[in-house]
């Protein structure tokens, strides 16, 4: 089973946010952008929560495309199967 991580990062001055996600830990990565962005230490703002928010949607919807329409269907594999 080949898992993929995806890579988030942010550059501010001389912080970096780097965040490293699967899928099935999107919903956790989300509510981390929303917990950097509401400690005052951090130099992350809402604005940086909301474009990598926005960022990591639009790679799950890339990636959600993508697997929709790489999928092989039925006919393919028993063509496969007769050659």
């Amino acid at each position: 089973m080949n898992q993929e991580i995806n890579v988030l990062a942010l550059i501010k001055g001389n912080e970096r946010y780097v965040f490293l996600y699967d899928d099935a830990s999107r919903a956790e990565t989300l509510r981390t952008l929303g917990r950097f962005a509401s400690n005052p230490e951090l130099s992350f703002t809402w604005y940086d929560a909301a474009v990598l928010s926005q960022k990591i949607r639009q790679e799950s919807q890339r990636h959600l495309r993508q697997s929709r329409f790489g999928m092989a269907l039925p006919a393919d594999t028993e063509s496969d199967d007769a050659a």
